[in-house]
């Protein structure tokens, strides 16, 4: 198997067009913003089951000990990230519009066949095949922006395709637990998943089946060998990028999965309350995404070095995002959760710019896979932290040691984005 990557000069896609009519402006922003609802939509139905496992009625119906909760908010992430890499495959041999549209019809059903399940069993099952749908949802987004958007706009279109993964869960938990709280569990797992199908209509009309031609003529324009995809993994920027995507999302993960049930039985917040944390700490990242890529995308407009200016917002997030352990440490609830609004937020910095920088430092085809090799990475911490957390709170008693484990990997990701994640490092063209 190769990818042909082409000189690091080579054109962009989003400029080497030339078969294909050239997209409008308009057109390129429109769809990235029904892909970004995708996104949204895509997250309701993951943070859904985090809003129920702190409703006591949810909690009792299945009888769930800590232990059943970290394994319910992780087994999602067994299939998701062990399908990244083919989901990967699938968007690069077949195209963006066709397999994510049955991605997504597929995960919207499983996602409402949520309400009818009556054993942990089959919770277990179902949170397998949500999994397994929402896949090709960040392989398919990713790979139609790269060949759609040149470098100096990609910080802002990821920036913003990362900004509704976060406002997803943000928005996702305060809906879900308002329509706990007025209905139960089982009406709004009915509501938010079956009500994802409306998504369709606007996709399948506006979103047109063509990247694959598009990559074609970015392959034929550009001039260089063919590089090995097994050369791709076994270069060190991968697997630098691989560890600091998992220690980036393993903070990410445990506010996904864990921060209610923190708020409510650390801190004392009514589930209503601990929700509303999620909404402003997740739309305060998503915003601060948005905002980072932009910035990095004009920096790089007025002749700044591309890898230097994404590495310093990605480093500058991870230090950020350390400050949650001075709201892990403190007593007072309104310290506690500045910090955790705070940290999450400063995490924003790197959103954007640490997936643009994997597509700078690493150009060319087979975007679908090399993303799919990231988002594997980005994902295997849904296994890990909900899992490590939950035993970590049951053999301790407290929260104290999971935040430590938080401070642990964000500083492994700082050594890995200085240290390894190096244009010296990145897969060579002879």
């Amino acid at each position: 198997m190769v990818c042909y990557l082409g000189p690091r000069t080579m054109q962009t896609p989003a400029t080497a067009r030339t078969g294909p009519a050239a997209i409008t402006p308009a057109y390129r922003w429109s769809v990235v913003g029904i892909l970004c609802l995708g996104v949204i939509v895509a997250y309701f139905d993951r943070v859904n089951l985090s809003v129920a496992l702190a409703d006591t009625a949810f909690k009792n119906f299945f009888k769930l000990s800590d232990t059943d909760r970290g394994l319910l908010g992780s087994v999602f992430f067994w299939t998701y990230a062990a399908l990244q890499i083919p989901a990967g495959w699938v968007v690069d041999r077949y195209g963006v519009k066709v397999p994510v549209a049955i991605s997504f019809l597929v995960w919207s059903v499983i996602a409402g066949m949520t309400a009818f399940a009556t054993s942990l069993r089959e919770l277990l099952a179902l949170r397998l095949l949500l999994g397994a749908g929402e896949s090709l949802m960040i392989p398919g987004g990713m790979r139609w922006i790269r060949y759609n958007c040149k470098e100096n706009d990609r910080g802002l279109a990821i920036g913003l395709l990362m900004a509704a993964a976060k406002l997803g869960p943000g928005w996702g938990a305060p809906v879900a637990a308002w329509l706990i709280g007025r209905s139960d569990w089982r009406m709004m797992f009915i509501i938010i998943g079956f009500g994802s199908l409306l998504w369709l209509i606007p996709y399948w009309f506006m979103m047109r089946n063509d990247d694959r031609e598009i990559e074609a003529q970015a392959v034929k324009a550009a001039s260089g060998p063919p590089i090995p995809f097994l050369k791709i993994l076994a270069s060190p920027v991968i697997w630098g990028t691989i560890v600091g995507t998992f220690c980036y999302q393993y903070f990410v993960y445990y506010c996904l999965t864990w921060m209610p049930t923190y708020f409510k039985e650390e801190k004392g917040l009514s589930l209503d309350k601990s929700s509303w944390f999620t909404f402003a700490a997740f739309t305060g990242m998503a915003v601060v995404a948005t905002l980072a890529g932009f910035a990095a995308d004009r920096l790089i407009d007025r002749g700044y070095n591309a890898v230097n200016v994404r590495k310093g917002f990605t480093i500058a997030g991870f230090v950020m995002a350390t400050t949650e352990l001075i709201g892990a440490y403190s007593d007072s609830p309104e310290v506690s959760i500045f910090f955790a609004i705070f940290s999450l937020s400063g995490l924003g910095l790197m959103t954007a710019n640490y997936w643009a920088l994997t597509q700078t430092l690493i150009p060319g085809a087979a975007i679908g896979r090399i993303v799919g090799v990231q988002n594997c990475a980005a994902n295997l911490p849904g296994v890990v932290a909900p899992l490590l957390t939950g035993w970590l709170k049951e053999t301790t008693g407290s929260f104290t040691a999971p935040m430590l484990a938080i401070c642990f990997f964000l500083a492994l990701g700082i050594c890995s984005y200085l240290f390894v994640v190096r244009p010296k490092y990145a897969p060579q063209f002879s």
